[in-house]
């Protein structure tokens, strides 16, 4: 199956987006970590995604050979023309808020990318195999931190067993397919996230049980990223991100 430009488009956006909000709110916690060597390993993980969001943004001007740039992408659009996934723009929370998250993303992303890097399109391909590497990384460090906190002190434990109920519902989104999606598949360029759901949650079941963790009930989920659809903490990034290029637009830094 063929798909135009504008197609793939979308579609790089879409993973650039995420890549980008994701790295915003970890870096959220530089100068804030739990101890100085949290603190530089966060920073190091966020400039990790916004090195993968420059890359996804780059290819996607590079697609439109319009004269955007990836600082258009990340600064020039409102909340309704992004399309991450709502869990990457969910406020930082706490400590244990933040680790949670980023382990059930990692586990995602890890899987996604692995996949990826057999796309027919050679600069995805490529993309995906740097933050592949990377994504071994991230995952490694987001468990071990799982299992600090879920198997140390009751006030840790009670903290991640609360974050985990907080972010559930979210993790749906993780696995939908639209139309657009479902025909990059088709065309041997996305990866069909549907297959990532069962080896994802065996995963995470056996890291959390592990962790003395209660696996939460997917009894509720919020889904709409995608559609530009977004919590308010969107606007409060974006008001922050975006201030400086809307303040004096086209600057150069």
């Amino acid at each position: 199956m063929l798909i135009d430009k504008s197609q793939l488009k979308i579609f790089v956006l879409r993973l650039a987006d995420d890549a980008l909000v994701i790295a915003h709110r970890l870096s959220e916690w530089c100068s804030h970590g739990p101890s100085l060597e949290e603190d530089l390993a966060l920073t190091n993980v966020a400039l990790d995604y916004m090195g993968r969001a420059r890359m996804f943004y780059g290819y996607a001007a590079e697609i439109a050979g319009d004269g955007s740039t990836e600082d258009t992408y990340a600064y020039d659009r409102d909340c309704r023309d992004f399309t991450n996934l709502l869990i990457h723009e969910l406020p930082r929370g706490d400590f244990a808020f933040t680790m949670a998250r980023q382990y059930l993303v990692d586990e995602f992303n890890l899987a996604y990318m692995e996949l990826l890097q057999q796309s027919k399109d050679p600069t995805l391909a490529a993309i995906a195999t740097k933050a592949n590497k990377e994504g071994l990384y991230h995952l490694r460090r987001s468990r071990k931190w799982l299992l600090r906190l879920g198997d140390g002190t009751a006030e840790s434990h009670n903290r991640l067993q609360q974050a985990m109920e907080d972010i559930w519902g979210y993790t749906t989104e993780l696995f939908e397919m639209d139309e657009l999606e479902q025909a990059i598949v088709e065309a041997g360029i996305g990866v069909n996230a549907i297959h990532l759901h069962p080896q994802w949650k065996q995963r995470v079941t056996a890291t959390l049980t592990e962790a003395t963790i209660t696996v939460p009930s997917s009894d509720w989920a919020v889904t709409g990223g995608r559609k530009g659809i977004h919590t308010e903490a969107l606007g409060h990034i974006l008001s922050d991100m975006q201030f400086l290029q809307r303040a004096y637009p086209g600057q150069q830094w």
